[in-house]
C-alpha cells in the first residue's frame, strides 16, 4: 500500500503562482484601459467645447465684417 504525501508538488505551486501573476496583470491592464477611456472622453468633451468657442468667435468676426461691408458710411451732400 502506497501512502500519498500531503506536500503539494513543486510544479503545481508554480502553476498557481503563474495564474496569480497573470490575473494581477490582467487587472492592471483593465484599470489602465478604463483610465485611458475616461481621459479620452474628457479630451473629446474639451475639444468640442473649444470648437464651439472658436466657431462662435469666427462667426462674430465675419458678421462684423459683413455688416461693415454692406452698410458703408454715406457722404453727406450740401
Amino acid at each position: 500500500m502506497k501512502i500519498q504525501s500531503t506536500v503539494i508538488p513543486r510544479f503545481r505551486r508554480q502553476r498557481g503562482s503563474v495564474v496569480l501573476i497573470l490575473v494581477i496583470l490582467l487587472v492592471i491592464m483593465t484599470m489602465l484601459a478604463a483610465a485611458n477611456s475616461s481621459d479620452l472622453y474628457q479630451l473629446h468633451r474639451e475639444l468640442n467645447l473649444l470648437d464651439r468657442r472658436q466657431v462662435g468667435r469666427l462667426e462674430q468676426v465675419s458678421t462684423n465684417a459683413a455688416a461693415a461691408a454692406v452698410a458703408p458710411a454715406k457722404p453727406e451732400s450740401k
